[in-house]
Order: C-alpha cells, then sequence, then structure tokens
C-alpha cells in the first residue's frame, strides 16, 4: 500500500476539521472538529508507523496517548459546554465573549454626568411609591 492514499485522506480529515473549527460557532460542533483533527493526526501516525517498520511500533503507541488525551479533552470540553448551557441556556461560541472579564475603566464613561445619576436614582426611589398609590387605587 503506497503511504500517499493514507496521507492524503488524513489532509482531508484534517482540513474539515480545521473548517470546522474556524467557521462553527456551536461549542459542540467545535469539540467535534478537533477529534476529526486528531483523528486525522492518528492515521497518519500508524501510517508512518507501517511505512517504516518499526520494530517498537512508536507511531501506534503514540496513537494510544493521543486517544487517551483526546477522551480527557472531551470530557473536560464537554463538561464545560453543559456548565455555560445552564448558565446562559446557549452553547454559542460568539456569545462566550459576554463571559470574559474586562477592566472597570474600560466599562465606565471617562466623565459621568452627576445630574443624570441623581435622575436615575429619584426615579428608583419613587417608584415603590408609585406602585403603591396604583395598587391602593385599584383595591
Amino acid at each position: 500500500m503506497h503511504l500517499a492514499y493514507p496521507a492524503v485522506l488524513a489532509v482531508l480529515l484534517f482540513c474539515t476539521g480545521l473548517y470546522g473549527v474556524l467557521a462553527r460557532r456551536n461549542a459542540i460542533l467545535v469539540l467535534m472538529s478537533v477529534e476529526l483533527m486528531l483523528n486525522a493526526v492518528n492515521l497518519n501516525l500508524v501510517a508512518f508507523d507501517v511505512w517504516l517498520r518499526d520494530a517498537l511500533h512508536g507511531g501506534q503507541a503514540l496513537t494510544l496517548f493521543t486517544i487517551a488525551i483526546a477522551a480527557a479533552e472531551i470530557g473536560i470540553g464537554l463538561a464545560i459546554v453543559l456548565a455555560v448551557y445552564r448558565n446562559r441556556g446557549s452553547s454559542d461560541v460568539d456569545s462566550l465573549r459576554d463571559t470574559a472579564e474586562t477592566d472597570d475603566a474600560e466599562t465606565l464613561p471617562d466623565e459621568v454626568d452627576a445630574d443624570a445619576v441623581r435622575d436615575t436614582t429619584a426615579d428608583q426611589a419613587t417608584a415603590p411609591a408609585g406602585k403603591a398609590k396604583k395598587a391602593e387605587a385599584t383595591a
């Protein structure tokens, strides 16, 4: 068997996985695409091990380690995705940007209008009183 056949298949698998990582928005599909890329690496390791006729079968041993690491990665990744889905209600990768920590200086404007702050606090203070009057009027 020629080495070109598994190498071409591995390149196709890796490119498909790379496209999935770069183009998908769903976190589970991104994890599946990473698994495709790892399987392409495993295919190359085994193909080169057979082609080189290694007595120690180093490519196959490395493949077993890669499979173990992939299993751990998918377990931790799915746990993180489930935790994010429970908190956010979506597993969209783009919505995770909202969870990033930012400096307080970036979120607050340079100059705060004191009158606007007083107006909003006055509205908040009178809101419960207005609700109580409305409840008395309807009763």
